[in-house]
């Protein structure tokens, strides 16, 4: 029987701008797994870590970007992984940033901010869509959801 097992995270970075809401979307390294697919912020937890604080760590590590406003989408994705026989839960969140200049890790090979509409049809997987635009209806209808799941960011992470 397969596990069950929450070990990664999704994040759907987002800015507000004067044409809308523009998200960051990543494309990934060929060297790496999944090569050349365009992702979100995503990142595997680390042991004594809770999902919220791998966000934040992975927002930085792969951008170099700082939360300006962080939540969680009402929105859980999941995936079967034949390796390990495990079904992944994987958290998702919505951050909000204050700058457009990103420095990509090793991990990934380009960047654009695009509109809602362009990430979606860029992303690939069902998660990966069902969660960007859990976050874009979140954000766009000002939903209470938002408030009730603000993570309070600590300027010291």
């Amino acid at each position: 029987m397969a596990n069950i097992k929450v070990r990664v995270v999704d994040c759907y970075v987002y800015q507000q701008t004067d044409k809308g809401l523009k998200f960051l979307i990543l494309k990934r390294n060929e060297k790496k797994l999944y090569e050349h697919l365009w992702q979100g912020v995503a990142g595997k937890i680390e042991k004594d870590e809770e999902a919220w604080q791998t966000a934040i760590r992975e927002l930085k590590e792969e951008t170099g970007l700082d939360p300006v406003k962080m939540f969680v989408a009402d929105h859980v994705s999941q995936f079967y992984e034949k390796h390990g026989d495990r079904v992944n839960l994987v958290p998702v969140f919505g951050i909000e940033v204050d700058s457009k200049n990103v420095i990509l890790s090793d991990e990934h090979i380009e960047y654009k901010w695009v509109d809602f509409k362009e990430a979606f049809d860029t992303l690939v997987w069902n998660g990966q869509k069902k969660g960007i635009q859990t976050v874009y209806n979140m954000v766009s209808n000002n939903d209470e959801r938002i408030r009730w799941t603000t993570i309070e960011i600590n300027k010291e992470s």
